[in-house]
């Protein structure tokens, strides 16, 4: 498999900005194969970096490098910086996604972001960054995921897909409303259609 397009900078993925070098360096620190700097660095995106809404500040992040300026963003951006920490230390990362209902009636669906690693002795192996709260907990245990979402309603689903940069779907949510809340609010799906 070519893993070019998981391991380039993009606008979002900005893995080249010097601070994300630096932070990228400085949480893998002595670590040199592959499995234990991408611990370290889901780790530190995970419990450093604050999800948006449980933190209940209205700035909303996209880029990699502003979440590592703000240390807060939804799922994705959360995704988006890890991403880009695993990439500035040339390891393949992909964003992925799966789809979620907004309560148990199926009113409503949205995506939920997740980055995928691939790992020299696992492949692809997905990890939830969004961050542990009561009810919610994820980890880094592979083979095995650690994922607080799995889906059970109809209309849920796991999307196989690993993109080598944002939906644009997401990206234009992140960057359309000014605070978290208006994200909140206005959480992207997905229907399936090809995009990037």
């Amino acid at each position: 498999m070519d893993f070019h397009a998981f391991l380039q900078p993009t606008d979002v993925i900005d893995s080249t900005e010097p601070s994300i070098v630096a932070a990228a360096a400085a949480i893998a620190g002595d670590a040199r194969d592959d499995e234990a700097v991408a611990r370290r660095c889901f780790e530190w995106v995970r419990d450093e970096v604050r999800h948006s809404v449980d933190a209940g500040l209205a700035v909303v992040t996209c880029t990699a490098s502003d979440v590592l300026k703000h240390r807060v963003g939804f799922c994705y951006a959360k995704s988006h910086l890890l991403a880009a920490l695993l990439r500035a230390r040339g390891i393949p990362a992909a964003l992925c996604y799966q789809r979620l209902a907004h309560d148990d009636a199926s009113a409503g669906f949205f995506l939920h972001g997740l980055v995928a690693i691939h790992l020299a002795h696992h492949g692809w192996y997905r990890v939830d960054p969004r961050g542990d709260k009561p009810g919610i907990h994820s980890g880094f245990t592979p083979p095995i995921e650690v994922l607080p979402y799995k889906p059970r309603l109809s209309g849920e689903q796991d999307i196989p897909e690993c993109f080598p940069d944002a939906l644009a779907c997401v990206v234009s949510t992140l960057r359309s409303f000014p605070t978290a809340a208006e994200v909140r609010a206005n959480l992207p799906d997905y229907d399936g259609a090809a995009e990037s």
